[in-house]
């Protein structure tokens, strides 16, 4: 599952969602997770989708709240 499933109904403009896909690859990397590590990379994907709901749309702080999330 791509992130773009998660959120494919929510109100985001597709450079949101193109800096949040972005993001997730960032997170998705850094911690090491491939395709095996589904269920953390889901909730990498939801926590992306949180931040983004709260408003954090720059993808290097979005990347780092993602990250302090899982620390």
């Amino acid at each position: 599952m791509t992130i773009h499933c998660l959120f494919k109904n929510r109100p985001f403009e597709p450079e949101a969602l193109t800096m949040m896909g972005g993001a997730y690859a960032d997170v998705c990397r850094t911690l090491g997770l491939s395709e095996r590590s589904r269920a953390e990379a889901d909730a990498v994907a939801r926590k992306v989708i949180e931040f983004a709901q709260r408003g954090v749309r720059d993808r290097g702080r979005l990347r780092e709240r993602v990250l302090e999330a899982f620390r």
